[in-house]
Order: structure tokens, then C-alpha cells, then sequence
């Protein structure tokens, strides 16, 4: 529904309302938008074709992580339509972290300093049979990276060039950070999230552009980490015979069910902290390669395992929970078994986005500038519904962190990806309001 569509149903509302003698207390009220808010959302819906025929012409480059080719195109169609509006940009090339590169544009101005963020690749490389955009009943489309995000990356042009409409623009410092590896980030992450990490210390508010849990009535004011974890377990071979003997123990593979039944029952009521084993072998002798998280094992029944191997991951709300489940995980792993050791590691992966004050006041003005525009309350996603993201770098360096603010759908990462076309209207009007009404 349109904000013009919403607001004349609310009208008739009231009218009837008051036709029947209903108390007009209990209809919703609108506020006024100013005569340049009305300008933004009228030009930002007169431009709904010129939107659509930018996103179909995005979401047929396939942009995989590893099709650097891909990548680099993308940008080259965007780079154009920020420069239209003033920003000057410039493409970093990603060789020193293995992936293609990203984009930056800036545009100076006098006011706070907004950082914008989105990505140029997907989850489908060159070989996937997902390529193309296919039509679908009403204003749905299906195609790669509709959602996620190509569409997130339209909705942000669209909104500055509804600032632009008003003569906005200039009131802000703008910085757009276009990464080419969300999907799979580089590594070392201290350079592949050298640009992101410096914007974002520049920066006063940080917008995501990423699609959130897929609906309109919410946005993501915190994200959960994800970070990697390994253990590494030996025990002392000999005959099944002589198990938990003085001289043998219980073996590497009886710590490793002892670890992460520990692991289980520590923390599991630690409120949104999730850890996953996602693979384990164990045995005489055990191979594990991390590039391709692939592993090979050799045991016998007779025998006591030598070595283990287990890894997963470690998904947290804040720094302070991760520092807390760390500490847990490393206690529990140190108490190990007769005959046996084990080390634990935890490796470097995307940082949380706690929900803090300021992002709940974010999601406070983004709210109130959606029902203006008579799309409705906007209230913030379960954060286990909200996987890592781009923003989570950025968020502790800003005091104002908002995200989920793209096109809407179903389907991410998968090939019923589809999107709601009729979002690409109202996400742009509600982030051009929202950034129209930000604080100095």
C-alpha cells in the first residue's frame, strides 16, 4: 500500500466513523508531513519504473563473492548513479584480503556525518543456476540477490535522491561503503573491513541496507556475532582394554563428549548465546584442513583414540557476552579428563551489534516516520533472527546504529529468493524521511 493509498483509507475511517457516531479517538492518527516531506515521497514513488529497471538490471550480473569479475561490474553500474548525485567515488581493490574489492562514495556536507552501508555480492557464483529475474504474480519477483541485496542497495539510491529532490543533501556528510565479500568476507577482516572500520569511526549514525527478517514492520537494532571456535584434543593411545586405566585414560574421544556436553549444559541459559559443533573426527590419526573444512580420520575399534578435532561456531548478543561465554568455554575445555589435553581457540569472525540506547532511538524516529507516512509501527527484530552483517563492525563506533531498513521478501540465500516490489517504494520513503529528520 502507498503512503497516499494508506493515508486516504484512514480518512474514509474517520469520516465513517464519524458517520456512525464512532468515537474518533480510537482511529489512527496521522501527523502532517511538511510540504518537503510530501515532495520526497511523491518523487521517490514517480520514480518507482526507473527503480525497478535499475534493480533487473543489477540482479542479472551475477556478483558471487569469488566471481571478482562480477563484483567489479556491479560497481561499475553504480558508480555512475552516485557521481549523478554528487558523490565522488573510488573502488578498492580487495587483493591484499583475496576478494574483489569495494566501493566508497562520498559527499561532503555541514551537518552529522551518516554512514550508509550495503553489499555488491551474493551467495550465487558463476556456476549457480540461479541467474535471471523471473516475474511473478503481482509486484513479486524472483531473482539472486533481489533481497539480499541488490534491492537494499536501490532502496539507498532512491532515498538520497528523494534528499536531493528538497535540496538535502547538502545538509549531511554522507559516506556509502558498498562491500564485495559480505557474503563471504576476506581475511585478514582487518583489512577487508579497513574502509567499513574507518568510516564508521567518522561517522555519527550508521544505516543498514540489508533486508532484516524480511518484514516492513520491523528493523534490526542489534545482530549477533558469529564467531569460529576449535578444539583440540589428545589422549593416550593404547589398547581399547586398558581405557580409563591410570596409565591410559579415558581417551581423546571421551574428552571431546565431555567438552561439549560441558559446553551444553554452561551455557545454555545464557539468553540469545548459541554455540554449534558443526564437525568432529577422532581416531589413531586425524587430518583437518580449514580452507575447505575438510577432514579425514583413521581408528579402530580396539584402539583408544589418540586426537580429536572439533569446530564450530559461536553466535553472541554483545562483546561482554562474548568475553563471558569465551571464559566458559576455555574453563570447561581445561578440565580435562585422566591421560588427556585439550586446547581451545576462538578465532576472529563479525563482532555483535548490541542493542543499545541510541539504536533503539533510531528505530524510535524510523518508526514514527513510517506511521507519518501511514505505513505503520516499526518494531525491532528477535535478534536470533538477525544473522551478522556488515553493520556489526561499525555499530560500537557509532552512538546511532539501525539496520533491515532494504527491499523486503522471502527466500534469501536460497533460489526462491523474492522480493516485494512494492517495498522498494516504502523502505525508500521511510530511510528518506528517517535521514530528512536526524538530529544534528
Amino acid at each position: 500500500m502507498s503512503w497516499r493509498l494508506a493515508r486516504s483509507e484512514v480518512a474514509r475511517g474517520r469520516i465513517l466513523a464519524a458517520l456512525l457516531g464512532l468515537s474518533l479517538a480510537a482511529m489512527p492518527v496521522l501527523a502532517e508531513l511538511t510540504p518537503a516531506e510530501v515532495r520526497m515521497a511523491e518523487s521517490i514513488e514517480s520514480r518507482s519504473p526507473e527503480a525497478r529497471a535499475l534493480l533487473s538490471k543489477l540482479v542479472e550480473i551475477n556478483s558471487g563473492t569469488l566471481n571478482f569479475a562480477g563484483v567489479r561490474r556491479v560497481a561499475e553500474v553504480l558508480e555512475p548513479e552516485f557521481r549523478e548525485l554528487g558523490f565522488a567515488t573510488e573502488w578498492l581493490p580487495g587483493e591484499s584480503f583475496d576478494r574483489a574489492g569495494h566501493l566508497v562514495a562520498q559527499r561532503e556536507g555541514s551537518g552529522p556525518h551518516v554512514l550508509l552501508i550495503g553489499h555488491l555480492d551474493t551467495v550465487f557464483e558463476a556456476d549457480s543456476p540461479f541467474q535471471t529475474l523471473e516475474t511473478l504474480d503481482g509486484d513479486r519477483v524472483r531473482g539472486p540477490g533481489t533481497i539480499d541485496m541488490k534491492g537494499g542497495v536501490v532502496v539507498l539510491l532512491e532515498a538520497l535522491r528523494a534528499l536531493r529532490e528538497i535540496d538535502r543533501l547538502e545538509d549531511f556528510r554522507l559516506t556509502v561503503v558498498l562491500t564485495g565479500d559480505e557474503e563471504s568476507s576476506g581475511r585478514p577482516l582487518e583489512l577487508s573491513r579497513a574502509a567499513l572500520l574507518d568510516a564508521g569511526r567518522a561517522a555519527d549514525y550508521a544505516l543498514g541496507f540489508e533486508d532484516g527478517d524480511g518484514d516492513p514492520a520491523t528493523a534490526v537494532i542489534a545482530r549477533r556475532g558469529s564467531a569460529r571456535w576449535e578444539l583440540t584434543i589428545e589422549g593416550t593411545p593404547a589398547h581399547s582394554s586398558q581405557i580409563f586405566t591410570e596409565q591410559v585414560g579415558a581417551g581423546a574421544i571421551h574428552e571431546a563428549a565431555r567438552i561439549l556436553e560441558g559446553f551444553r549444559s554452561e551455557l545454555l541459559d545464557e539468553k540469545d548465546l548459541t554455540y554449534n559443533p558443526g564437525l568432529i573426527v577422532g581416531g589413531t590419526e586425524i587430518s583437518y584442513d580449514p580452507a575447505t573444512a575438510t577432514v579425514e580420520g583413521f581408528g579402530k575399534n580396539n584402539v583408544v583414540a589418540e586426537f580429536a578435532k572439533v569446530t564450530g561456531d559461536l553466535r553472541t548478543l554483545s562483546p561482554d557476552q562474548l568475553a563471558r561465554a569465551r571464559r566458559t568455554m576455555e574453563e570447561v575445555a581445561g578440565r580435562n579428563l585422566p591421560g588427556t589435553q585439550a586446547e581451545f581457540s576462538l578465532h576472529e569472525g563479525y563482532p555483535p551489534m548490541a542493542p543499545t540506547a541510541g539504536n533503539r532511538e533510531l528505530l524510535a524516529l524510523y518508526s514514527t516516520a513510517s506511521q507519518d507516512l501511514g505505513l505503520g509501527p516499526v518494531a525491532p527484530v528477535d535478534p536470533r533472527k538477525a544473522g551478522a552483517a556488515d553493520i556489526s563492525f561499525v555499530a560500537a563506533e557509532v552512538g546511532w546504529a539501525l539496520d533491515g531498513l532494504g527491499l523486503m521478501g522471502t527466500g534469501g540465500h536460497t533460489v526462491d529468493e523474492t522480493a516485494d516490489l512494492e517495498t522498494l517504494t516504502s523502505q525508500a520513503q521511510r530511510a528518506a524521511l528517517l535521514i530528512h529528520r536526524l538530529p544534528e
